[in-house]
């Protein structure tokens, strides 16, 4: 089939010119259109277009039709990129799952291809186009996760990695960050990083913790039972090993209270070789001071009203009421002291501490050594696994 011969606004004004003599001179309109190979359709409608034009003018008519098809191509283009965006999700999509779903929805929708809803919503069409490959420990790992997001309402994805690796999980931390999202699991903020203390001459302000035993640090919190009644908690911890040593509950504690729980820690561990607090009555106390100075023992006081300057303890009182206090109802005295005591426990045997590698304290088990990360595969239990440490 012979393709249809296309005519430049020049030839056309040409033949129109060409037409108009003929006619004018009696030959009839159908004869002169034969002649030059057109019928008297297209002879009537290039006259009702270029009629009475020059030669710039049809060129010019023609650029502006041309640019008003750009125009109207231009306009559809970005009425449906503006339908495309509209029809995806609000927000960011951040992950390439999301992405590869919302690609999906917008050809569902709108009948749109491929290349199009990649182009406008910014997905790269092979990773579009790439078929996950889901492990086949994926659930027992979501569900593990989430059965530790649960018990431990107030860890991180990093905490909960390494108490899976404590289970015996070899698991990249990646892939649970990633599990983590999906779930809709809160991740923390991270909290701003803190310079040293100095003071204005340059000095440091507290001792460094170089060993266990070291520097112990103690200080007192204050919570109340349902009731509405207070009592008080003094915590005690070794700021080398990060270990609390010892939370005492009661109602009143006084500085003999201080003394007598110190004197049994001795016994046990030793007596250290500093011990860091506040002002407080019950620490700065002349018998207390008189008693550490005969067991050999010095103590570091902080500036008044600088309670950084005893940063392991008050860390340590942060997590205690962040993870238990505000989350738990104590009816009776009693009752906080047994729950006081089991998460001081769980705090040195089981909760990773970020600044230990994400390792407990005092683990009372045999923890796996760190593993490169790979594909999660659960170890059997019951046999120290290769590479494993015991740690005291």
């Amino acid at each position: 089939m012979a393709r249809r011969k296309r005519h430049t606004p020049e030839q056309i004004i040409s033949m129109l010119r060409a037409i108009e003599v003929a006619v004018a001179q009696g030959r009839t309109v159908a004869e002169t259109c034969r002649e030059h190979a057109i019928s008297e359709q297209t002879y009537y409608r290039w006259r009702a277009e270029f009629g009475g034009l020059k030669l710039d003018q049809a060129k010019r008519l023609k650029e502006l039709e041309c640019e008003n098809q750009r125009l109207r191509k231009a306009v559809a283009d970005l009425t449906l990129d503006k339908l495309i965006l509209q029809e995806a999700a609000p927000g960011k999509l951040l992950s390439p799952e999301r992405r590869r779903a919302c690609v999906a929805q917008v050809q569902q929708t709108l009948g749109v291809s491929e290349r199009r809803a990649c182009r406008v919503l910014g997905q790269a069409r092979s990773t579009q186009r790439h078929v996950s490959v889901v492990p086949a420990d994926e659930d027992a790992l979501t569900a593990a996760i989430l059965r530790l997001a649960g018990q431990y309402g107030r860890y991180g994805y990093r905490r909960i990695t390494a108490l899976l690796r404590q289970a015996g999980w070899r698991v990249n931390h990646k892939r649970v960050e990633r599990i983590w999202r999906r779930e809709g699991l809160k991740v923390p903020k991270k909290q701003p990083k803190r310079g040293r203390l100095w003071l204005n001459d340059g000095s440091c302000v507290r001792l460094r913790p170089s060993w266990p035993n070291h520097v112990w640090a103690y200080d007192f919190v204050t919570d109340r039972t349902h009731d509405g009644r207070s009592f008080r908690m003094l915590t005690i911890i070794d700021e080398f090993t990060r270990e609390c040593l010892a939370v005492n509950v009661a109602r009143r504690l006084t500085s003999d209270d201080v003394l007598h729980r110190l004197a049994e820690l001795f016994v046990d561990r030793g007596p250290p070789d500093f011990i860091r607090s506040d002002n407080g009555p019950e620490f700065a106390a002349t018998a207390v001071r008189e008693w550490l100075a005969q067991v050999g023992v010095k103590t570091l006081f902080i500036e008044p009203g600088s309670p950084w300057e005893n940063g392991y303890n008050e860390s340590f009182n942060d997590k205690l009421r962040d993870e238990l206090l505000a989350r738990e109802i104590f009816y009776t005295l009693p009752e906080a002291q047994v729950l006081i005591e089991c998460w001081r426990v769980a705090y040195n045997t089981v909760r990773p501490h970020s600044a230990l590698g994400y390792r407990p304290p005092a683990p009372a088990a045999v923890v796996p050594a760190p593993v490169q990360p790979g594909s999660a595969t659960l170890r059997r239990t019951g046999q120290e696994p290769p590479g494993g440490v015991w740690l005291t």
